[in-house]
């Protein structure tokens, strides 16, 4: 009888601690088509997917191609909020720097750090932990002949500022990439070694990039 009282209390217990496990943590990823192409077969995202165990992470895109930062913010209720998420990562700037040049409709500096403090205080009110991305290249050029460099990085440091103001965790991918391509990028290609068109990433690009933000989201906050 004793043996029976012992498997079933054990078995009791083992099913009220099942029971009490703690949700895992819903993260979304923020951004433009970088971060929608980040949920395909080899995206940062899926990679992260891979590394992480399912049973504690929950992690979902929130990516539209052609985004800038004050997009984000016009949908930030319905494709964050609404979702509920414990931590959101923001990857934008790319096409802030890069449409002023191609379309003439990019984002002039003030108004990208107004609307992303804009976007960082309404997801932080809500108890959001907020990580934020610079963005990381437009271009693999490593002798700064990249047309938009010295812009790119002008705004990754304006995304620096935000996140030490207002205490965000930074991933830093402009000066994670850059340094990479210092030691792989020894013929000076403008593309083809992180990035397929200078923007999106390459397989390399994405495996890069989910170490990067493996690490944040394993910071203790």
């Amino acid at each position: 009888m004793r043996p029976l009282l012992l498997y079933t209390f054990l078995t009791a217990t083992a099913l009220t601690s099942l029971m009490m496990s703690p949700p895992p943590l819903r993260v979304t990823f923020f951004g433009d088509s970088i971060t929608e192409a980040g949920v395909g077969p080899t995206g940062y995202i899926t990679q992260l997917r891979g590394m992480l165990p399912a049973d504690k992470f929950e992690l979902t895109g929130a990516g539209i191609g052609g985004n800038k930062v004050y997009d984000l913010y016009l949908r930030l209720d319905r494709d964050v909020l609404e979702r509920h998420p414990d931590v959101v990562v923001v990857f934008v700037g790319v096409n802030d720097v890069w449409h002023k040049r191609t379309l003439g409709t990019g984002t002039d500096a003030d108004k990208f750090v107004a609307f992303y403090e804009a976007l960082i205080k309404k997801m932080q009110e809500k108890g959001i932990r907020v990580i934020l991305a610079t963005p990381a290249l437009i271009g693999e050029k490593t002798d700064c002949s990249n047309e938009l460099d010295g812009d790119l990085n002008h705004y990754a440091q304006l995304i620096r500022d935000l996140a030490a103001a207002h205490r965000c965790t930074l991933v830093d991918l402009r000066r994670e990439f850059l340094k990479n391509l210092g030691t792989t990028n020894t013929a000076n290609a403008e593309k083809g070694i992180l990035t397929q068109d200078r923007v999106h990433f390459t397989a390399e690009g994405n495996r890069l990039a989910a170490r990067l933000f493996l690490d944040a989201l394993m910071e203790k906050q």
